[in-house]
């Protein structure tokens, strides 16, 4: 039953559903977190860029996560929030609800070749209408893969429009999910006719577009019926959670990937600097807008290293890596799926430069945490270049801050201080905030969402001369990535200041699975995020 507690004190039961599994809270304003539940998703990686799951493994981890926490917690809750990946999109029967395809996971890279058979011209105006640049990480360039390649039935949607659907029967998705699919008119919030006839997708049923906050329908999947009363993507809702509410600040989800975004306010803000103009929420109709850029492989890349037998898994990285002082020479670029922002090249696979007979386990380890965070600084310069001032810290979260060593690491090459959330799962939480407001509209974001100290502060340890040293090593080994790989025409060169629709829309070839050893999915010690 739902709870008879006063709205503003019941507990609500908040679901993210990420690439490799699915997280459930039950979490109370008064008590925080007071059960909770998870349930694997392993994803499937195949050649090509392929990279898919199972529907009804999707479902089943939802609902198998939530009745877990449901279970722990052992009180009634007030509603249901739901987090989802994106990007990750399927075909299926809006009147039966059955799947036509399987999931197509945002790290799929088999629409690069949608993206190469559309011009220029159509990559700016693209840019200009959605705010993202032409790549195949985005929804649309798969629902248009869909369609050429597998199958014309039924409607094709990002996932948690049939998530919801299959929860409570209706046909909508969040503001913000709907902007990452390259398809969301950016300044008007609504579908844009125009980037449907790009993308061939003119005439498709496409869900409504809801703000991220309100009743959407109810759901008997977890027990009892519950309304369903928030809906936000993954790391829009850790940035609710991180309370990043205000321009100039910014949070980091390190999980599967790495996320940074960036609030801006109430319009959104077109850089050009390669980073990612989009909905942060819509909330009583007002829409709020960040910059968001990405690093396709943090936690799969810990994977990857893991199937080697380099570490025992994520919880591994700061033993292995504390053998050794340093990365001994050794950088590592793990474009294991290619680079995203602030470079926006697809077609890039990683490279590991700088070894020798002394080279090490340790060497390796400190490598991936220097690559890692080498990126993120990237997509940091990119927001303060696209803002006009610098970040004073950075607010992180996710599964992979719980290594030290990456977080210092992360400390030393942005040279400013890295603040470690208090919240574990900052997705789930986000999205929990984002249910109470659904219940309760008298509420604002701050008495949804209470601010929290950080679990730990991580102060830089080198020089600033030292940080420029090791980044300029790396910028120079994604030089040579880039030399060395078909060249780009209208492109400028790796690492430079990306003009919006040049680079981005010239993304070419496939990027290949993330680790020919295996799969990222279920990294050891993470939570993790898409």
């Amino acid at each position: 039953m739902v709870s008879a507690e006063p709205r503003t004190t019941a507990p609500v039961l908040a679901v993210d559903q990420g690439t490799s599994g699915t997280k459930a809270l039950v979490v109370c304003p008064e008590r925080g977190v007071i059960g909770s539940g998870s349930a694997d998703v392993r994803p499937r990686y195949g050649p090509g860029g392929t990279v898919e799951v199972d529907p009804a493994r999707l479902l089943a981890s939802v609902v198998d996560a939530g009745r877990q926490a449901l279970a722990e917690a052992g009180e009634p809750v007030a509603a249901v929030g739901l987090a989802n990946q994106g990007e990750t999109v399927l075909a299926w029967d809006p009147v039966t609800g059955t799947p036509l395809t399987d999931a197509i996971v945002w790290q799929d890279r088999r629409a690069a070749s949608v993206c190469e058979s559309l011009g220029e011209d159509e990559a700016q105006e693209l840019r200009d209408l959605t705010g993202l640049p032409l790549d195949p990480y985005f929804a649309a360039p798969k629902m248009a893969w869909i369609r050429r390649e597998t199958t014309r039935e039924g409607v094709v949607t990002t996932s948690d429009a049939w998530l919801v659907h299959q929860l409570t029967g209706a046909f909508v998705t969040d503001a913000a999910t709907a902007g990452r699919t390259q398809l969301l008119d950016l300044d008007r919030v609504e579908w844009s006719p125009r980037a449907l006839k790009i993308f061939g997708l003119d005439g498709e049923r496409l869900p409504r577009v809801v703000d991220a906050a309100g009743p959407v329908g109810t759901t008997s999947a977890f027990g009892p019926e519950l309304p369903l009363t928030g809906l936000l993507v993954d790391q829009q809702a850790a940035l609710l959670a991180q309370r990043v509410t205000e321009p100039g600040t910014a949070k980091c989800t390190y999980g599967t990937g790495a996320f940074l975004l960036a609030q801006t306010g109430d319009r959104p803000r077109r850089g050009s600097s390669g980073l990612v103009s989009c909905v942060a929420w819509r909330l009583g109709g007002r829409t709020s807008y960040c910059l968001d850029g990405q690093v396709y492989t943090a936690a799969s890349a810990v994977r990857w290293l893991t199937d080697l037998g380099i570490v025992a898994g994520a919880a591994d990285l700061d033993r292995v890596g504390s053998s050794v002082p340093d990365s001994g020479g050794v950088t590592f670029v793990p474009a294991l799926a290619g680079l995203a922002a602030p470079w926006w090249r697809a077609d890039l696979r990683g490279s590991l430069t700088g070894l020798g007979l002394e080279t090490g386990a340790g060497h390796l380890v400190r490598a991936l945490c220097e690559g890692i965070a080498a990126q993120v600084v990237a997509l940091a310069d990119a927001v303060a270049a696209d803002t006009g001032a610098p970040l004073s810290s950075l607010r992180v979260d996710g599964g992979l801050t719980r290594s030290a060593l990456l977080m210092q690491t992360q400390a030393d090459l942005l040279q400013r201080p890295v603040e470690v959330s208090a919240l574990s799962d900052a997705t789930a939480l986000g999205v929990g905030a984002v249910a109470r407001l659904g219940v309760d509209p008298s509420l604002g974001v701050p008495d949804a969402v209470p601010d929290r100290k950080p679990a730990a502060v991580y102060e830089p340890r080198v020089p600033a001369g030292v940080a420029q040293e090791r980044l300029a090593s790396f910028r120079a080994a994604v030089d040579a990535l880039t030399a060395r790989a078909a060249p780009q025409p209208a492109g400028p060169a790796a690492g430079a200041t990306l003009p919006p629709g040049q680079a981005q829309a010239q993304a070419r070839a496939r990027a290949q699975a993330p680790a020919s050893g295996g799969s990222p999915a279920g990294v050891p010690g993470v939570s993790d995020v898409s």
